[in-house]
């Protein structure tokens, strides 16, 4: 006999777990179903300890920074303090009993298990058949890829998994991949003492970003002394005597203690079963409306990763809050996603949202930009230090709106919000030209950027 609910939510990180929690207080009967750890990657590898990881080694950089404008310093980094930490925030084992608990206080209930859909409404766990009457919510995430590197696979390297919960940094890594992830965990582990080379196979770090970006972080990583190998590949790797060697497609062999891969993430629709749904397992992420409906799949949402709008814990929950009120009958204002913003957190930070230039022009947009640099600011000039950076703003010259937007710089993340709430809103440029910013601050790096646009 199948077990019977309302709905199944497949996949208990983030949005998972706030839609599960949300339909059991309303009253549903709910199984959650995760075959890891409840609150999945964010709060035990991803956002929430490598941020702890950052924050100790800008406190580091910071130190360093003093001579020169506050007398004089001397640091000793020390990793046991950081592991530590994140230990005490994963509760020292990587257990998940709070979060548990706390969903099962709303009257959920949690089945562990590697869940597989076995068509519209139903779900298999393990020797468990499980059934759902309203409808199943996907919440599946992302796996960090491992690309098919001669050797890779039967060698000791590392993911974003392994780096967080390592006991001491280093002496030297090797990082494949020069996105988001592998950036910020590179200057990192920089920070506190470890020998640090980043391979890229694509012209310049962080691609996803404007180019600038891409430039100015390199520049800063040349500065503090990070190894930056664009257009680079690896070819094979090794794994010997406690140390991984790599070879590249330029020839070069390169050798650390440690080797971390972090060349993106990847969603397995495959092993979750969509086939049986009528969905094409092989498909890159789950179609979804915008209420995030499968499409072409009857009673079936997905939230997060999986629907690749965004490998966010912020476009989780905001896509969970309109699955919660599309499942509950409640008004529904539909998923839109103009102003989706992101953060490198990176120093210089690196702070985006909506279009980049070449994607505004790729969409027949006729495009205006204006730009100015952080080190032209007066706040950039008190700041001094780590101040590279720069403001850019994209603007739909026909309808006079910003489509896009760049915040570079210290809190380049925190300035970025005004950008965001700009895009979302569609505040014409002439507004935000004439509007009052204050004296001296960061984000008022904005009104020169805008009116760079007339220029």
């Amino acid at each position: 006999m199948a077990t019977q609910a309302d709905v199944i939510v497949v996949g208990m990180g983030p949005g998972g777990e706030d839609v599960a929690g949300r339909l059991a207080e309303a009253g549903l009967t709910v199984l959650g179903v995760e075959a890891e750890l409840v609150g999945g990657e964010c709060p035990y590898w991803g956002c929430i300890p490598s941020k702890m990881i950052i924050r100790a080694a800008n406190l580091l950089e910071e130190g360093r920074r003093i001579p020169g404008m506050a007398g004089a310093s001397s640091v000793q980094p020390d990793w046991a303090p950081v592991a530590a930490r994140i230990r005490a925030e994963a509760t020292d084992t990587w257990d998940d009993t709070v979060a548990v608990e706390r969903f099962e206080r709303k009257g959920g209930t949690l089945i562990r298990g590697r869940a597989r859909l076995d068509g519209p409404g139903r779900v298999v766990v393990g020797d468990q058949e499980l059934l759902a009457t309203r409808g199943v919510v996907v919440s599946t995430g992302a796996h960090a890829f491992v690309p098919p590197i001669e050797g890779l696979k039967d060698t000791p390297y590392w993911t974003n998994r392994e780096a967080i919960a390592c006991e001491e940094a280093p002496a030297s890594l090797l990082v494949l991949g020069g996105g988001a992830i592998g950036v910020e965990l590179a200057q990192a582990f920089s920070r506190f003492g470890t020998e640090v080379t980043v391979i890229e196979a694509a012209g310049s770090l962080v691609i996803a970003e404007e180019p600038e970006a891409g430039e100015a972080l390199e520049q800063a990583f040349d500065a503090q002394g990070i190894t930056v190998l664009t257009n680079t590949s690896a070819t094979s790797v090794r794994y010997e005597g406690a140390a991984f060697s790599v070879e590249t497609n330029t020839g070069a062999t390169l050798s650390a203690q440690h080797l971390l891969v972090a060349v993106g993430r990847r969603v397995d629709l495959a092993t979750l079963g969509v086939a049986s749904v009528g969905l094409d397992p092989d498909a890159r992420a789950l179609e979804v409306d915008d209420h995030l409906r499968a499409v072409g799949a009857d009673r079936l949402w997905g939230v997060g990763d999986v629907t690749g709008k965004g490998a966010f814990t912020h476009m989780s929950m905001y896509q969970a809050d309109i699955v919660v009120n599309d499942i509950l009958g409640n008004d529904v204002v539909p998923a839109e996603y103009r102003a989706v913003p992101r953060v490198t957190f990176t120093d210089p930070e690196i702070g985006s949202v909506g279009l980049s230039e070449r994607q505004a022009r790729a969409q027949g947009i006729r495009v205006r930009t204006g730009s100015t640099t952080v080190s032209s600011s007066a706040r950039g000039w008190i700041h001094k230090v780590g101040n590279e950076g720069f403001i850019k703003v994209v603007e739909d010259a026909d309808r006079g709106v910003l489509v896009g937007a760049t915040s570079m710089g210290p809190w380049g993340g925190e300035v970025l919000g005004f950008l965001v709430l700009a895009i979302q809103a569609e505040v014409p440029t002439k507004t935000l030209e004439h509007m009052i910013y204050a004296y001296p601050t960061f984000h008022r790096g904005i009104e020169t950027a805008v009116k760079d646009l007339r220029a």
